[in-house]
């Protein structure tokens, strides 16, 4: 274990093999840092929250404080990151809320960029991309392999589906599609996002796919139900079209067209 002289660390944190602690940081009450986790200098991490594996926290990340919540009355609540998720300068996360029972929740695997939020109860998937400055707002749900431009901002209880892509900049304030480009203020979907899904390894028979579903969804001027109803009768058995048929017939907020 490395820990500069100048850090302070709680007596009831708990830190596994291989953990590094830079100059100046905090490490609190209630916090679990697991193996070969690596802090820089002049970082904050407070309780109860856990983080696993080979995390890794840039200079000035502030993590597991109380949430910019003004229905918080002091309720213990958690901050539950996994594995490898790397966090870059001035990142923030917040622990949960009654509301939202009481935990924020982070997968593995996942980069946040300089000065990214996330806002209390918020539940991430794995592999995601933050860019510099996105945020999430209180109980925003984004799912795996979901990329997130600068500066997006995602409106409270909206839900971002797999391998979608959001814009830089842009405003969300339904669900995001998944597969999607939403780009925008309001967002708007531009169908779907063939680059990122190439990328992730999607067939050209996925993809296909995918693409005729998203026209029948955008451009053949049916409304939401009637689409999904003509993308039901076309091309349901496929797993990737029956997630997108899920996704959108359990949205509450509606979803992005």
């Amino acid at each position: 274990m490395s820990i500069h002289p100048t850090a302070i660390i709680s007596s009831k944190a708990e830190l596994g093999n291989n953990v590094s602690i830079g100059p100046y940081s905090i490490v609190g009450d209630d916090v679990i840092l697991h193996d070969d986790v690596r802090i820089a200098s002049h970082c904050v991490i407070e309780g109860p929250s856990e983080f696993g594996i080979g995390s890794i926290f840039f200079p000035f990340v502030s993590a597991g404080q109380v949430p910019h919540d003004l229905k918080y009355r002091g309720e213990r609540s958690r901050l539950r990151a996994g594995d490898r998720n790397t966090f870059r300068e001035f990142t923030t996360l917040h622990r949960g809320t009654q509301g939202g029972g009481n935990l924020t929740e982070i997968g593995s695997d996942n980069l946040f960029m300089a000065q990214a939020h996330i806002a209390h109860d918020c539940q991430i998937g794995n592999h995601v991309i933050f860019a510099n400055g996105a945020t999430l707002a209180g109980h925003v749900i984004v799912e795996d392999y979901a990329t997130l431009g600068a500066y997006a901002g995602i409106h409270q209880f909206c839900r971002v589906g797999k391998h979608a892509f959001i814009g830089a900049y842009s405003v969300v304030v339904k669900d995001a599609l998944p597969y999607a480009r939403t780009v925008g203020n309001h967002a708007r979907c531009y169908g779907q996002n063939s680059l990122g899904l190439r990328r992730r390894g999607f067939s050209k028979e996925e993809i296909s796919r995918i693409t005729h579903a998203f026209r029948l969804l955008l451009a053949a001027k049916l409304n939401t139900s009637q689409a999904v109803e003509a993308i039901k009768k076309e091309l349901s058995g496929w797993s990737e079209i029956d997630y997108l048929i899920e996704f959108i017939e359990s949205s509450k907020r509606g979803v992005t067209k």
